[in-house]
């Protein structure tokens, strides 16, 4: 169909791809939580640009070129650790606000959560945790071309198919998330505590993510 070949095995790996955790996600339930609904769909945009961005670059062969180029993607492979680190710097830095604050009451009785982040446009904060990540170009040439059929006349057309199921999925996914996001703000704004500990473990990861890049290699 349209040059693309072993369609089930496709979307079977796809589901896989999906559901394993990273930062694009973990970023959008975050940001759903602390912000609602649409601030986490901005957030998913971002995701989905980005993705967009780097499957045009894999079927362009950018990941060939980052592949052959150690030195383009070492400064890729810091520039994109050291962004998750810094995002990693701010959520823990919110969560001490948060635990040093969370003995204070609203005049309701219930505790409020320090505004983290008013500027933090989620966004453009999405976008770059996607393209500042070589390994995701690597992945995605080497996934897409197992199922374009080389015999095929127009191999673009091939790659629009499957980043088109791909995007459908993560949209599915993503919204899962932000929806469970906003759910979870409930029980944050009432509970200082479960903020806290839900923003320190969540830069706590985002902090592993930035090491597990700095110490990966192209091969």
């Amino acid at each position: 169909m349209l040059g693309v070949i072993d369609l089930p095995t496709y979307l079977a790996g796809l589901v896989l791809i999906i559901l394993l955790p990273g930062p694009n996600s973990l970023y959008v339930l975050s940001v759903a939580a602390r912000k609602g609904t649409r601030t986490g769909y901005k957030a998913a945009a971002g995701v989905f640009t980005g993705d967009t961005v780097l499957m045009t670059l894999a079927a362009l062969g950018a990941a060939s070129l980052l592949q052959t180029t150690p030195v383009l993607f070492t400064v890729v492979k810091y520039a994109g650790a050291g962004y998750l680190a810094w995002m990693a710097y701010g959520m823990l830095r919110s969560a001490l606000a948060m635990w040093r604050s969370r003995g204070e009451a609203t005049a309701d009785g219930e505790a409020s959560l320090p505004e983290t982040g008013r500027e933090e446009r989620p966004y453009r904060r999405a976008l770059v945790i996607s393209l500042f990540n070589p390994k995701a170009i690597l992945f995605l040439i080497s996934f897409f071309v197992q199922f374009v059929d080389p015999a095929y006349a127009y191999p673009a057309l091939s790659f629009l198919v499957l980043g088109a199921l791909l995007q459908t999925g993560s949209f599915l996914y993503l919204t899962t998330l932000i929806f469970s996001g906003t759910r979870l703000a409930a029980a944050f704004r009432r509970r200082r505590r479960l903020s806290a500990g839900a923003t320190s473990a969540a830069g706590a990861l985002f902090l592993g993510f930035a090491v597990k890049l700095s110490l990966s290699s192209a091969a």
